[in-house]
């Protein structure tokens, strides 16, 4: 009898201890992990256009300013700025004719790289930001250098991916926008409308990407649909043209680089046609402590290798303008 009672017992408590260990609470790792950044969509008035500005992160931290490229628009840094927002005040705007921003007719509005610059500036006064490190590519480097022109001492920094101020980046692609250029014509103006097409926006993205299953469809669908608009073609023409005043100024760029010598981080899709490689290794004289990396990818380097980009970002901001 005694041996059944305890038999009973050795039962109900292996029972009890089993159902404890079902019922146990699972420990919840998701504490450990960081919110994920909250990106805000806004806009401001500047000289009477609405420019849209994607903006995170802490009010106070270091600013980091990102100017994007053509054809697309600050769109183009959407996976890169949650990696920064948890320590750095992320600004991104878009250029009037592009993204968010109004497009007001080429009529009535000077498309050209000083009033972006101009306009930039009014923006970055307007949100108090009187020191900011860059993030310049494509259009955003002449957009860029010509607010560092202006505003030398507020540069804490630079990232620069194919963004060119050499004229060893111009290669065979600009021969014929320099004949546009040296033309004004309405013939060599038509001949560069092929560069506002379905097929030139989606090759600007796929071009030199070995694997373009990385890139999504959502980048030329969306940026063609905003070129696509009432007289953005004109819009686009006229900053092609426009171009041309950025060359004579890539003298003071250099000066600007030997006299502040901003902390510089360059990373530089090698396979880019329209600013190739060529337009990377000469910031090395003038930034020789510059930090270089190239890339195995096309012009959109951000589509395909933001995995190995952010780290390296990151990285720089940390230690070159957070640090400072």
């Amino acid at each position: 009898m005694n041996r059944l009672v305890i038999s009973l017992l050795l039962a109900t408590a292996s029972m009890t201890v089993s159902m404890n260990a079902i019922a146990a609470p699972v420990p919840d790792t998701t504490m450990a992990r960081p919110a994920p950044a909250t990106v805000h969509y806004r806009t401001a008035t500047v000289e009477g256009v609405k420019i849209f500005y994607r903006e995170a992160g802490p009010a106070d931290g270091p600013v980091v300013l990102l100017l994007h490229g053509f054809p697309t628009s600050s769109h183009m840094f959407r996976n890169l700025i949650p990696q920064l927002a948890d320590r750095y005040h992320v600004i991104a705007p878009d250029y009037p004719g592009f993204g968010q921003s109004d497009a007001p007719g080429h009529e009535t509005f000077t498309y050209s790289f000083a009033h972006y610059a101009d306009m930039v500036d009014t923006l970055m006064g307007q949100l108090g930001a009187k020191r900011y490190a860059m993030y310049v590519m494509d259009y955003g480097a002449p957009v860029g250098y010509r607010l560092a022109l202006k505003h030398p001492e507020r540069v804490s920094g630079l990232i620069v991916q194919n963004g060119n101020a050499y004229e060893e980046g111009l290669g065979a692609f600009w021969d014929p926008v320099k004949a546009y250029w040296k033309s004004g014509s309405a013939e060599d103006r038509a001949a560069q409308a092929w560069v506002v097409t379905l097929k030139a926006t989606k090759f600007q993205y796929t071009d030199g990407v070995k694997d373009v299953s990385r890139i999504s469809p959502d980048n030329w669908v969306q940026d063609q649909a905003l070129l696509d608009r009432p007289g953005n073609k004109d819009i686009q023409l006229d900053l092609f043209y426009d171009y041309r005043t950025n060359v004579p100024l890539y003298p003071r760029f250099q000066q600007f680089f030997r006299d502040r010598k901003p902390p510089t981080l360059i990373l530089w899709g090698k396979n880019d046609t329209i600013f190739p490689e060529s337009g990377a290794h000469p910031y090395m004289k003038d930034l020789p402590d510059a930090e270089m990396h190239i890339l195995d990818t096309g012009h959109f380097a951000l589509e395909d290798k933001l995995d190995v980009m952010a780290p390296l970002i990151r990285d720089f901001l940390d230690r070159e303008v957070a640090a400072r």
